[in-house]
């Protein structure tokens, strides 16, 4: 049975978490961490946090073993955007959008060990 932890509301658009997602998308639980561990972005942060929180949840809901715990899908949905003003040139304002995303972490046990 696959185990879920889910992420709501990220203040990081979803294309960029979708580019930290495809690396770690059928990754075992522990090599994912530690190639997240090593990146500078901010998504690979809040990355790691989510699948260390599917792998707690599978530890202790589930009592299934960290150690063969793989990462089964990964989504990134987009989520509500905020629309934003910043003042310009000669008392005019600009609009710009602020995006967030939705995102969802299922690990599973690895089948043959």
């Amino acid at each position: 049975m696959a185990v879920r932890a889910y992420n709501k509301s990220i203040g990081i658009s979803a294309f960029k978490l979708r580019k930290v997602a495809d690396l770690v998308r059928g990754r075992p639980v522990e090599e994912a961490l530690n190639t997240l561990r090593f990146m500078i972005s901010p998504s690979a942060t809040v990355m790691s946090k989510t699948i260390a929180s599917a792998a707690a949840n599978a530890e202790n809901n589930e009592l299934m073993d960290r150690s063969t715990l793989r990462i089964v899908t990964v989504t990134v949905d987009q989520g509500t955007t905020l629309r934003r003003f910043r003042p310009k040139a000669r008392g005019r304002v600009g609009a710009f959008n602020r995006p967030s995303s939705h995102l969802t972490v299922e690990v599973n046990e690895e089948v043959g060990n």
